[in-house]
């Protein structure tokens, strides 16, 4: 369970940083409801778990290694969510989505799925972060809890912004989009905190 709650928050705070997927979200449920907002983020959320489950499926193969290494990918990992963090709290929301278009809910789901396919480094990122996390040691154990976390906490940030524009959709700019950065940097800059200090009891 306690890898289940981290590929919550893990999943939450990929997902949270406002860039083009989050604009995009955010003006379907502006322009065509909660149900769009939320089938689009859906969308974003099974790439996310798919990249995630490539990335554990990574770990297990090299998890020999990965074991033999661990103190120094920790700090590696640890060294990256930090910079990660740093960055996606100093990021200015982006304005520019692509275009809106709306069809029907599936293809909602489905565009924004492709968009979040279409940016392979994510695999990267998971990478470090388990890593970092220390999830190398019985991972065919908890890597099934973890990417099923990392899948909740990406459809918790999803539904939680499409419900929060829809009722708050007057207050919804770029300050807003702002501390939602903030936030999410904070989380990811804590989890390399984290890394580090697991790199310590090793």
């Amino acid at each position: 369970m306690d890898f289940f709650i981290k590929g919550i928050i893990l999943g939450f705070a990929i997902a949270a940083p406002v860039g083009p997927i989050g604009v995009l979200c955010i003006r379907r449920t502006l322009n065509y409801g909660r149900l769009s907002g939320i089938c689009s983020g859906l969308g974003a959320a099974f790439a996310d778990m798919m990249y995630g489950l490539i990335a554990f499926l990574g770990l297990n193969l090299l998890s020999d290694f990965l074991l033999e290494w661990q103190y120094w990918l920790r700090i590696g990992g640890g060294i990256f969510l930090m910079l990660w963090g740093i960055r996606t709290f100093l990021a200015k929301p982006q304005e520019k989505a692509k275009p809106v278009t709306h069809g029907t809910l599936i293809k909602d789901f489905v565009s924004t799925f492709l968009l979040t396919l279409s940016n392979p480094l994510t695999i990267l990122s998971f990478l470090a972060i388990f890593a970092g996390l220390g999830i190398v040691k019985n991972v065919s154990d908890r890597g099934g809890w973890l990417i099923l976390g990392v899948f909740l906490g990406s459809c918790l940030w999803w539904m939680i912004l499409s419900e929060g524009v829809t009722f708050i959709r007057k207050w919804v700019n770029k300050d807003f989009m702002k501390w939602v950065n903030r936030v999410a940097g904070l989380i990811i800059v804590g989890f390399g905190i984290a890394a580090f200090i697991s790199a310590s009891y090793i």
